[in-house]
């Protein structure tokens, strides 16, 4: 299903907050303190090729958010000054923004590995069909949305001719060395549940990925990873819309499982938006759930020179998406 743009707007904490009230306190997700710092999450804006019914960030052709070129110089000397491991850049589609590739170039040359949450079909977008060899050449790892492997369910989810574009971009990518058997290229594919449901286990799933794409497309990948969809935003939306938003709230909290939370991808990564605002995760940016404490913007980091250990992580009732079941994070399932 693809969502009209003309209506930008989508509910995102006022049906949990209704939701809350619903359940005993009793089941109120529990604290949660942050670890070492490795990850910077940065949501680069909001501008996406793309229209996907599951978007917890409700991207689209029409956003306008873009962060400014003054807050994207200010990465790598974050990067640098805490002497991070990994920058994560998400969006929208990253790749529009038009200091990208610039940034990778600073953060790769300070031998921060990269990742490109990539929707793969940008790879065919006037203007960047050179996009998948800039990612090669600078050893960016990327990480593409493929929620099945099957034409109909990639179409229903993201869009009309999405399949075939996205099979097109990952050829394009297996030329390149992306997902090789011994290759240092990369490549990891995403799966998310088309609907209101926890995803299975990340890898039997995994295995009948690359039978079917292989022996359908001659395609691989170098892993799966399974996400939970979030019940914010668009998808949050469509829920409410359809009277399942509070069953499926109720089904993620009854598959917590405690032992996530030592894993939860909040524990060592920030998410900055596009804003250069801090928050302790991209669903709690969407949900403008900023920390009570620590650093609020991006040049605060500069001074965060202990990486924030031990401060609260801000949780709420969508926390139980992470640890339902096996869990998920931007790295795929916890167990």
């Amino acid at each position: 299903m693809v969502v009209s743009p003309e209506f930008p707007q989508i509910i995102a904490s006022d049906p949990l907050k209704t939701l809350t009230s619903t359940f005993p306190e009793t089941l109120s997700f529990p604290p949660v303190r942050r670890g070492r710092l490795q990850t910077l999450q940065v949501n680069l804006g909001y501008r996406c090729n793309q229209t996907c019914s599951h978007c917890h960030v409700n991207a689209g052709p029409w956003r306008k958010e873009m962060m400014t070129r003054e807050m994207i110089e200010l990465i790598p000397e974050v990067l640098d000054r805490l002497n991070l491991h990994c920058l994560d850049l998400t969006g929208g589609a990253p790749e529009l923004h038009p200091q990208f590739r610039d940034l990778v170039v600073s953060a790769r040359s300070l031998g921060v590995d990269v990742i490109d949450r990539c929707n793969l079909t940008i790879l065919s977008e006037p203007g960047h069909e050179d996009l998948a060899e800039f990612l090669a050449a600078m050893g960016v790892r990327v990480v593409a949305s493929l929620p099945c492997y099957e034409q109909e369910r990639v179409d229903l989810q993201r869009g009309q001719g999405v399949y075939e574009r996205s099979i097109a971009g990952l050829k394009q990518l297996n030329r390149l060395g992306y997902g090789q058997p011994g290759s240092p290229l990369q490549l990891d594919l995403v799966f998310n549940p088309s609907g209101p449901s926890l995803p299975p286990a990340q890898e039997p799933l995994e295995a009948q990925y690359r039978e079917a794409l292989a022996s359908s497309h001659g395609i691989s990948f170098s892993h799966l990873l399974t996400i939970t969809n979030m019940p914010i935003q668009r998808f949050a939306r469509d829920l409410l819309h359809q009277g399942k938003l509070e069953p499926y709230q109720q089904i993620l909290r009854e598959a917590h499982r405690p032992e996530n939370i030592q894993s939860v991808m909040c524990r060592s990564l920030i998410s900055v938006s596009w804003t250069g605002a801090l928050y302790d995760c991209d669903f709690n940016q969407q949900l403008n759930l900023a920390s009570d404490s620590g650093p609020r913007t991006l040049v605060d980091l500069l001074s965060a020179a202990d990486g924030l250990k031990d401060l609260p992580i801000a949780v709420a009732d969508h926390c139980f998406g992470c640890t339902a079941g096996n869990g998920s994070s931007c790295g795929g399932s916890l167990t």
